[in-house]
């Protein structure tokens, strides 16, 4: 019995020597590995930490995130326009998220939000569970994934994998750290893609619900955070069955967690969730002539400011806020009445004789020159030629007809059709465009901006200051303005025989074709736009000094000092003319017009302020004077359709435009208290209207005027009245006439130009 203690113990040290007995090999290495994670895993996260094993953020950076942020372009009502970017993104505050928002976020993504620190640890256990049972479950917490999003992974393979998730894991502890629950959730949404290139939560409910992200419905929410899971193939655009299947899911869970009772469950699951998308890119959306004039003004506007940091403002990434003159209603109101217009005049155009047959592109014409011109520019064309294509083969190409989208007047503005490239480069020419600008000729706010058709398919802006279009008879009334601020009186007697210059030796005759009195008043002579009148008081008042003058009312354009200048032979902007003709209804102030108001930086501080650039250019006696000439043009002269078709019987004036070979038709006019011009023709010049009776300015300008107006009068919340009247300042001194009416209405021949007539004479 005393031996049994003994052998007990040896027993228990495992040999008869009582040797304690070897650890196995692999317990050894499990022992190895365990203290070795326990020293080196923090070794490791300090490492990461410092930054030592791959890029680390500075706290800085974490507190405040630099995302590339979109500019957006206000409208005077707030009402978004567009915006400028690299990435469609754009910040809200945490106020301005609705509780649904947050609740479907919380619900279909991380649950345990608020009880963690930036890991989850039940997730992160769970993982090797659902690996055995081949479930797939994401472990990332809300915060993880803003790291991921903030500071996207530089690469990722098999290897750098886990040192990429441990960097995640420490720069989810370092936000949370350094901010509130409420900033990581808001930063996150404000940071993640949703479909069709959107980021942010505000860009995605403007984008598919044309509503704010404080005004999302339940439903809405669960579909906007559901495309999270995948942006692509759950976008309610492009995929609405995923789409609603997964937003179902997201409305499960926010059952689950209570978020929603088991009734809005079963009514919002069996219910659709209708798209109000409004995906503002470079073409589509209102104004888009418009943005692409203000882009390039913002940038001009910035390019010498910096920010705080000492680094220039940058329109694409800034977040900047534009805001300007441009009023929603009026844009809208212009683009309608130009559709209502060019949709009957392009029928009538392509039905003239050469156009409805197509011997317009006959061999030898000018026309053939310019398409032959077109066909070797196109982009097409270019691609053949590109892919070492012979000349002869390319062209031959160009004759295959091939599907395509082209424009079309109906309510898409295309059509999907199987033509020719070449036939497509006809088809097009063919098309004709138009500007349209409206501005408050007290302020220079422009209200409206219709720089053409169609900016999907013609980008060429009409209104734009760089481009230039003769003006024919819309030059008359700055004549005429100065020749009465140097004494001349609208009751004044003018000429309409030829007139001899110094620098001709032949009379010069600008109305050929037509027979007027020998002499009429001033005030007749504009309504009627007789030229041989404007060319004798061209030759009264002074090329020279008359050029002086139109450039001194804001007019930049180079124009020649020669007879034909009275009669607008000068290639003007549109832009320029509304400048010059804005000291007419402004009582002699000539003022510039804008369509910046300010621009603000990401943080609602002002970077820049803009207000009108104003100068008196003649009294508001003169001013007044040629408001009433001005009218006549309306009333008794080219403009008189105002009346007799449109119906027009408000207190308005203006002037008719139209230049040789009705190449360009014109039409400015204004009320007391709001001023619009147009102009319509082809973008070549060659391309016309056979006619003068369908191509003169009161034709083909003129209505796209008269329509916009009808709107304008009948939307009172414009507060342009149609009662209005243009107020005679005090003490006018008016000549009377009482023959002019009479004079005017004896005379019935249309608006003739004489550009062609001018160049053969003065070339």
């Amino acid at each position: 019995m005393k031996n049994k203690p003994d052998n007990i113990y040896k027993k228990r040290l495992g040999g008869k020597s009582g040797q304690p007995r070897k650890m196995k090999t692999s317990v050894r290495i499990l022992w190895i590995l365990f203290f070795g994670v326990i020293i080196v895993f923090p070794l490791l996260i300090w490492a990461i930490n410092r930054g030592l094993v791959g890029y680390m953020p500075k706290l800085s950076e974490l507190e405040n995130p630099q995302s590339a942020i979109s500019s957006d372009a206000l409208a005077a009502d707030g009402t978004l326009l567009g915006r400028y970017y690299v990435l469609d993104r754009s910040n809200s505050k945490y106020s301005e998220i609705s509780p649904n928002i947050i609740n479907a976020l919380l619900a279909a993504e991380d649950e345990r939000f608020y009880k963690h620190a930036g890991i989850d640890p039940v997730a992160t256990v769970a993982i090797p569970f659902y690996m055995l049972l081949h479930k797939k479950r994401g472990s990332s917490t809300i915060t993880q994934q803003l790291a991921k999003n903030l500071f996207p992974r530089q690469s990722e393979s098999f290897l750098t994998l886990p040192f990429m998730k441990l960097k995640e894991w420490v720069l989810a502890v370092k936000l949370e750290r350094n901010l509130t629950k409420n900033e990581i959730i808001t930063l996150y949404l404000n940071t993640v893609p949703y479909g069709d290139n959107v980021y942010g939560i505000k860009n995605a409910s403007l984008t598919f619900y044309n509503k704010m992200p404080d005004s999302v419905t339940v439903d809405e929410a669960a579909t906007l955070i559901g495309m999270l899971k995948g942006n692509t193939i759950y976008n309610p655009r492009s995929h609405p069955k995923k789409a609603k299947e997964r937003r179902n899911v997201v409305l499960d869970q926010m059952y689950k967690y209570n978020y929603i009772t088991a009734a809005q469950l079963d009514a919002l699951k069996e219910g659709e969730t209708p798209l109000d998308y409004h995906k503002i890119d470079y073409h589509d959306g209102i104004a888009p002539y418009f943005r692409q004039v203000l882009e390039q003004q913002v940038k001009m506007a910035i390019k010498d400011l910096v920010k705080p940091d000492g680094t220039p403002y940058d329109i694409y990434k800034d977040g900047l806020k534009i805001y300007t003159t441009l009023d929603i209603r009026m844009q809208r109101y212009a683009e309608e009445a130009m559709q209502e217009h060019l949709t009957e005049l392009q029928k009538t155009f392509l039905g003239q004789p050469g156009y409805r047959d197509g011997s317009i592109w006959e061999k030898g014409s000018n026309i053939l020159n310019i398409l032959n011109s077109s066909i070797k520019s196109s982009d097409r064309y270019q691609a053949y030629r590109y892919q070492d294509m012979p000349e002869a083969r390319a062209l031959e190409q160009m004759k295959v007809p091939v599907k395509m989208r082209v424009f079309a007047w109906n309510k898409s503005h295309y059509k999907d059709t199987v033509m020719s490239p070449i036939d497509s480069i006809k088809y097009m020419k063919t098309f004709l465009q138009a500007g349209f600008m409206a501005m408050d000729p007290f302020t220079g706010e422009v209200k409206a901006w219709v720089g053409g058709i169609d900016h999907n398919f013609f980008q060429f802006d009409h209104v734009n200051v760089n481009t230039k279009r003769q003006v024919g008879s819309t030059i008359k009334p700055i004549l005429y303005t100065f020749a009465v601020h140097n004494g001349f009186s609208p009751c004044d007697n003018v000429s309409t025989l030829p007139q001899e210059f110094p620098t001709m030796d032949h009379l010069y005759n600008a109305d050929k074709d037509a027979s007027y009195p020998a002499k009429v008043t001033m005030k007749v002579a504009l309504a009627k736009s007789i030229n041989n009148a404007a060319l004798g008081v061209l030759k009264q008042v002074g090329i020279e000094a008359f050029v002086d003058f139109a450039h001194k009312c804001g007019i930049t354009s180079r124009m020649d000092k020669v007879p034909s200048v009275a009669l607008g032979v000068s290639d003007i902007s549109l832009f320029e003319m509304m400048g010059a003709y804005s000291m007419f209804p402004g009582r002699g102030i000539n003022t510039q017009p804008f369509i910046i108001s300010k621009i603000e930086d990401k943080n609602g501080m002002m970077i820049q302020n803009f207000s009108p650039v104003q100068k008196e250019i003649i009294d508001a006696n003169t001013a007044f004077k040629m408001v009433k000439m001005m009218r006549g043009v309306v009333d008794i002269g080219t403009g008189a359709r105002m009346r007799r078709l449109y119906h027009i019987d408000n207190d308005v004036a203006g002037k008719t435009g139209t230049t040789s070979n009705q190449a360009d038709a014109w039409f400015i006019g204004y009320c007391p208290d709001l001023m619009a011009g147009a102009w319509v023709g082809c973008n070549d010049r060659e391309f016309r209207f056979r006619n003068e009776a369908l191509g003169q300015g009161a034709a083909a300008a003129l209505p796209i005027w008269a329509y916009f107006m009808r709107r304008v009068y009948a939307d009172k919340s414009l507060k342009i009245s149609p009662e209005a009247k243009f107020k005679e300042p005090d003490g006018f001194d008016d000549c009377n006439s009482n023959d002019d009416d009479s004079q005017a209405r004896a005379i019935d021949t249309p608006e003739k130009t004489a550009v062609d007539s001018a160049d053969d004479n003065e070339h």
